[in-house]
This record gives C-alpha cells, structure tokens and sequence, in this order.
C-alpha cells in the first residue's frame, strides 16, 4: 500500500488557501484541490464520521457533536467511544486488503475503543477535589507515559478555553512526528485546530485572523515537508468553513416561555430537566436538535420554531430523511439557523439563575455547544488575578470554580453547521483526485484511493460494528 497521511486543518478554506497561506498553496498548486459539499450537521463529530465511514448520520449514527440520550434522559456532547459510530471505518476496509496495515489516528474524534492500531486523544484526569488535570488517553497504553515525557503534559487548557492557542496544535504535530517515526503507520490522521479558534471569535472576515494562517501555514508546510521526506503521501482537507454570525438564538429560552421546557430549582439555580421537558433544543452551532417528550405537541413546537426570528429551516420526519440525517438519536426537529444566526444552550431566563457551570469551561455539563468558553468574561477586572487567587486556593486544598466564561453570546462573530457555505468559505480537499467538489461521503473513497485500495463505495456493509477482528 501507500503510505498515506491525512492532515486535517480545520477552518480551511479556499479563501484562506489562496489569501495568506503561501507554502501551503505553492504545495497544492501541483495538486486538485476539491470543494467539499458538507454533511449536516457541518461540525467536527458529524464530518469525521462522514470522513471515516462514507456514510451519511442515519447509517454511522453521529447527529451532531452531541445529542440527547433518551435512555438515561440526560444530553452528552463530545463522547469518546468509537463504537458510537454505527458503520464500518475506511481502515478497517483497507485491513480487508493488507493485513499488514495499520492506522494512527491522532487527536481525531471517537478515539477510544477503536480499532485503530495506534491512537493518542485528550483525556484529562478529574481527581474528587475538583481539579482538572490535562492527561491523553493512548494505544498502545505505554504511549502515554512516551509521548509525555518525550514532549512534555498535553497542554489541555490551550486546546480549549480562553487560552486555546497554537501551542495545543503544536504538540499534536510534533506528537505525529514522534509516531511516524516510532511505528511508521500506512495511514495517519492528524487533527489541527488551531485555526478555528479565532475564526470562532474574531469572525473570518476580521483582519487579525492573517496571524493564525500564516502559523497555521508554517505548521502544516513543515508537516508536509516531513512526512514527504519520509516517503508518505499527504492529504490535505478541512471538515467545514466558517460564517461571520452577529445573531444569536436562543431556542429554549423561547421553549421554555411557551411552556414546553422544564428546570429543576437546584440551591437558587436552574438545572434543565430534559426527562421532564415537552420539548428542550441540544443547540451545536448553527444546527439544533430539538426533542419532544410530548408527542401531542409537536404541531405547536414546530409552529414555535418557525416563527422563531433566525431560524431559516425546520426539518420534520420527512425533511430529515431528506439529508440523511434521519437517525434514532436525532430531535423530533433539526433546526438550521439563518447564515448570520446560530444557536446558543442557554435555558434560563435570568443570568443570576444560570447553573454555576455555564460561566466555567464544562463540555461535558453543559447541554449543548458554548463557543463562549472561549473568552474570559470581559466584566471581569483583573481577571488574570481573580484566576490567580483561585490556583492558589486550589492548591490549599480548597474546591471552587473558575467561574471567568461571559453568558454575553454577542461575543461570538464566527460560526458553522450549515452546509450551503459560498465556494470560497467552504471546506476543502487537496489531493490527486481530478474533481472540482466531492461529497463528504466520498473523502474515504479517496483517502482509500490514495492508499491503493480500489473501492469507491464501502465493499462490506454487512459488517457488524461490533464483530470485528483487530490485527494489533
């Protein structure tokens, strides 16, 4: 097979490509580069399983980033398991062919539980006194302890947060290197984030963002310079393009109003109870999941959203069969949001209610996406001293919060999720491929392509998700 890396620089557009990112764009010049046509949802989770399986979210099961669990009633977002993905994985075809091969994902998503041979993702301690600690969870498990030593802590809190910077991004392509080097695997996926950070904050149009792409543009040039040098050939793709937004909606606010969603009086602040709700929105960026409990009201739910200012598209049963997306963990309703509007979480009608977590970085608590997490709260003064103070009180063995996020949503200028982006803002796919745009189902088809595996639609889809058989 050949030897084949995947560089996943998310935010990248043509735009961007042709604009500021020179060494990037002088190395794509001798290559196609392909407008990609997203999948709906247009977010992280929701592409990568499009990008591993070729499938669409009613077959790999992936609605969003995350989605209401109506077993145990309650919204997780940014799970880990791969068995969440309900589909076979472009390696596991590729393993069909050679079972020599092998497959490294680094820092993409459901990276647990895989049957990747090689895998390293964020995964932070959380010891019972409060504290977060960065960590990776890693195959083979002594990778851990090698890779941390050899490059240093993950730096957790620059990959999410208000100090997200290139540094996290840094580590993950000098944690590619040390991997290629160490095992030489036949495919490797490599996640780059860095650009969407400010292009979330600051909008793409903002001129400051020329600084992240020319970093990003270094990054990515001395990667492909590398793994060129060690014989692989290189991919190039991004999984969406990013909106300049100045409206946010909130949709349970406005559920909650008419009557249909519930909370729980928890010490003087609102908990959403999801279980008890006729009707609640899991928000992911532009695109919203909203489940009802009650099936009596959906006729009024749907007429709620519709008239909701900055909603564009309500998509029924019928509507979401339409765009594949049509899935047991999907709302009654996905909601898309106009192209300068996008979705916010937010339940409670009075900031002095709001949960003690909604002003703290908490992905995990928080039911739906927050991009405020990263921005300190603007009201704040002195807020490098206020977080001081409590690294100190943490380390005196007292718990508290580090409660510096804004509840301002206004903050928030740039944003994703549908999939109608202009060509100039969409995501991209640079490779030796000869078409102009290319489904995001089809990105696996040419990775596998790329490999010399020549299957341009997925051979075994009979395969169990869970009768697998792994060659480690």
């Amino acid at each position: 097979m050949n030897r084949t890396v995947v560089l996943d620089v998310v935010g990248l557009t043509r735009e961007f490509l042709d604009a500021r990112m020179l060494r990037l764009a002088k190395w794509a010049a001798n290559r196609n580069i392909s407008r990609i046509t997203p999948v709906l949802p247009a977010v992280t989770c929701t592409s990568q399983a499009t990008f591993y399986t070729g499938e669409l979210p009613h077959k790999h099961g992936i609605v969003a980033n995350g989605w209401y669990f109506r077993d145990d009633c309650e919204v997780h977002f940014w799970r880990q398991s791969n068995r969440l993905v309900q589909a076979p994985k472009l390696w596991e075809v590729a393993r069909r062919y050679d079972p020599n091969f092998t497959f490294a994902n680094l820092f993409g998503w459901f990276n647990m539980y895989s049957t990747a041979d090689i895998s390293i993702t964020p995964r932070p301690m959380y010891p019972a006194d409060g504290r977060k600690i960065p960590d990776v969870y890693t195959e083979p498990p002594a990778l851990r302890t090698e890779i941390q030593q050899k490059l240093g802590t993950f730096p957790l809190f620059d990959f999410w947060g208000p100090r997200a910077s290139i540094r996290s991004t840094r580590w993950i392509a000098e944690s590619a290197k040390y991997v290629e080097e160490r095992f030489r695997p036949t495919l490797t996926f490599v996640y780059l984030p860095h650009l969407d950070y400010n292009l979330q904050r600051l909008g793409p149009d903002d001129p400051a963002i020329a600084t992240d792409l020319g970093t990003v543009d270094n990054l990515v040039g001395d990667l492909i310079d590398f793994y060129e040098a060690h014989d692989a050939r290189v991919i190039v793709l991004s999984e969406y393009g990013v909106v300049p937004v100045k409206k946010p909606v909130h949709l349970n606010r406005v559920l909650r109003e008419a009557g249909l969603l519930r909370v729980r009086d928890e010490m003087g602040l609102e908990q959403l109870d999801a279980g008890a709700s006729a009707a609640f929105a899991v928000a992911d960026h532009q695109v919203a999941h909203v489940y009802v409990n009650d099936a009596s009201k959906l006729d009024q739910v749907r007429r709620l959203l519709e008239q909701t200012a900055g909603v564009d598209v309500v998509l029924d049963d019928a509507g979401k069969q339409r765009l594949g997306i049509d899935h047991g963990r999907a709302g009654e309703f996905v909601v898309v949001a106009q192209s300068e509007a996008w979705f916010t979480y937010y339940y409670w009608l009075d900031d002095a209610r709001a949960p003690d977590f909604a002003r703290t970085v908490d992905i995990h608590r928080k039911p739906g996406y927050d991009p405020a997490e990263l921005f300190v709260d603007p009201a704040i003064k002195l807020p490098m001293l206020k977080l001081g103070s409590k690294l100190i009180a943490r380390k005196l063995g007292f718990r508290n919060l580090f409660d510096i996020i804004p509840l301002d949503a206004s903050l928030i200028k740039g944003s994703h999720g549908r999939t109608d982006n202009p060509d100039f803002r969409s995501p991209v796919f640079i490779g030796n491929g000869s078409n102009e745009k290319i489904d995001a189902t089809e990105v696996s088809a040419e990775i596998l392509s790329s490999l010399g595996v020549g299957v341009r639609r997925f051979e075994m889809k009979t395969e169990s998700n869970l009768d697998r058989k792994s060659t480690k």
